[in-house]
């Protein structure tokens, strides 16, 4: 700036042509930056260009299939009117929209940004453009609800919360199938066990030891279990309770004998399998791999396997009720069990690209019960861990959401990513949670 002062105010400057030579290097210095203004500005324009492509592909592909003018036509009202102010022509012969191939739809926008500045230096316009790509009606998707049903659910008004955030789920889902069988939803009600009602009685996957030596009537009156009633000893003549009495009158004393209950008086009700077995998934082939019947200890809705009945599931929903302690493996072990083909569970599609599968777990406490009793939480936290490792390598897609009290950790890890975790601190937010949710799973996503 020195020098520019010196040539401007000093004796040479004031030379004619000194000061000719001055203004015509001002042009250049005013061209330079003009075009760094301008760039910016053409810049921003064609980020809001690109925005407003971006929703008129997914705009479109809801709409799809339509035909070539009726992509030409609404794809320009739509673009337009997303556009909003820019520095930019465009006319509708510049949104180009083709369908490259079935199910996806390519969108090119190109117009020309006029300079504001830098047109001292010659230039007048220059190009800006957006591409995007979407898909369309291709994915098919299943959804596994594992609900706490547990008796804390009662409390804060999580239950009334809960089912209007499910069923509002329901809805969102239903409307994102373009054709019936496109979306299906199974729900799991957990609290220590799972109701899989009556009418599986002659499932070859069940397994009764457990549940006859737990339900049935001893010949000696006062032992309710099978290992406490063979333990103690009778006459073979009723009327002589005691060893010398029986013995004196020529009876026999011997061992008392266990009579298991009709299964007809089964209430439905499963409980945990041995050792790992839910934890990976094993196929119900063995006694050892079958899931154990169990009288239900606690009020509880039956599970409802895969399906588009979506009156059906609205009507599950409504049918849950809070009550038992929690054991949050044997709720995303079913949800699981619902998404694969084999036994219990058979109504799952076989995995293909075109199917997306997806496990919702909600709980609101701690795990305090299983089949082994009020274990430590530490004990059943490690097959909650174990499961949701397991289910997340096994291809599927886990959320999971926290309301007010639970181990967060184990939630979070649960979940396939931190995204996909949810933290409740009041059971208002669920329904927001549950919508944020639907819409994820709805969603069209851009592929480019």
């Amino acid at each position: 700036m020195d020098i520019l002062r010196q040539f401007w105010c000093g004796q040479e400057g004031r030379k004619g042509n000194v000061a000719v030579l001055f203004a015509l290097a001002l042009i250049p210095m005013l061209g330079v930056t003009g075009a760094a203004v301008d760039y910016s500005l053409a810049n921003s324009s064609r980020t809001s260009i690109q925005k407003a492509l971006d929703s008129t592909a997914l705009a479109l592909a809801k709409l799809m299939p339509l035909s070539q003018t009726q992509l030409d036509t609404q794809g320009w009202q739509i673009f337009q009117a997303s556009l909003g102010n820019i520095r930019v022509t465009l006319q509708p012969s510049d949104l180009r929209i083709t369908t490259p191939g079935i199910g996806k739809l390519t969108l090119n926008v190109s117009g020309q940004y006029n300079p504001s500045i830098s047109g001292v230096i010659g230039i007048t316009q220059f190009p800006v453009g957006a591409h995007t790509e979407v898909t369309w009606g291709i994915k098919k998707l299943e959804v596994a609800l594992a609900l706490d049903n547990t008796g804390s659910m009662a409390s804060s008004n999580k239950m009334t919360e809960l089912k209007k955030a499910a069923k509002n789920l329901i809805d969102i889902l239903q409307k994102a199938a373009k054709n019936p069988g496109d979306v299906k939803v199974s729900i799991i009600p957990f609290h220590v066990q799972t109701k899989v009602g009556t009418s599986n009685i002659a499932a070859t996957w069940l397994r009764w030891d457990i549940w006859e030596s737990e339900n049935g009537s001893c010949n000696k009156s006062g032992y309710n279990s099978q290992s406490s009633c063979t333990n103690q000893k009778v006459c073979t003549k009723p009327q002589y309770t005691s060893q010398s009495t029986c013995q004196n009158n020529n009876g026999n004393w011997v061992d008392a004998t266990w009579t298991p209950a009709d299964r007809n008086t089964w209430t439905g009700c499963v409980e945990d399998r041995n050792q790992n077995h839910d934890t990976f998934d094993t196929a119900p082939t063995s006694t050892a791999t079958r899931f154990p019947a169990i009288q239900c200890g606690w009020q509880l809705a039956e599970i409802m396997p895969l399906t588009y009945d979506w009156t059906a599931l609205t009507g599950r929903i409504d049918a849950m009720v809070p009550d038992g302690n929690t054991n949050v493996t044997i709720g995303l072990a079913w949800a699981w069990h619902s998404l694969t083909q084999g036994d219990p569970l058979t109504q799952a599609a076989a995995p293909n690209p075109d199917l997306s599968k997806y496990i919702i777990l909600l709980t609101d406490g701690d795990n305090t019960q299983n089949r082994w009793g009020n274990n430590s939480g530490s004990a059943i936290d490690n097959r909650t861990s174990a499961a949701c490792t397991n289910v997340k390598a096994a291809g599927f897609r886990v959320y999971t959401i926290r309301v007010i009290n639970g181990n967060a950790n184990l939630l979070r890890n649960c979940a396939t990513d931190p995204s996909m975790y949810f933290d409740v601190d009041t059971a208002s937010e669920l329904e927001s949670v549950f919508n944020a949710i639907g819409g994820q799973l709805a969603s069209l996503h851009l592929s480019q």
